[in-house]
């Protein structure tokens, strides 16, 4: 059973993930690298879920998303305050459209 604070983290998870749906729905790869203000929202989205993810907790995330590490979100959280220029623009594309769609799939049954 999630705490009224868990799902509130759950719920933050899946409302920056369908930003970044919005943001990037219909983009190309190409589309996305040619438009900085895309690449900055989107960054910042991954940032709060990667957050969110933290203070939900470990035990949460792992019953939520088993497939990912509990350590992948406070190093992907990590490295986009800390190591941001050094983040591949492709790795952040790849994210926001193929890991994010399926951790946000597993946050909205864990909330059901």
């Amino acid at each position: 059973m999630l705490t009224e604070r868990q799902r509130l983290r759950l719920e933050h998870i899946v409302e920056n993930a369908e930003r970044i749906e919005a943001y990037v729905g219909g983009l190309s790869f190409d589309d996305f690298a040619a438009r900085p203000i895309v690449f900055d929202a989107v960054e910042r989205c991954l940032a709060r879920i990667t957050e969110a993810a933290v203070r939900a907790g470990d035990e949460v995330m792992a019953n939520v998303a088993s497939d990912i590490p509990a350590h992948v979100y406070r190093g992907f959280g990590n490295a986009l305050r800390h190591d941001y220029d050094q983040i591949d623009l492709r790795t952040i594309w790849l994210t926001a459209t193929k890991d994010i769609p399926r951790l946000s799939e597993a946050c909205k049954r864990a909330l059901a």
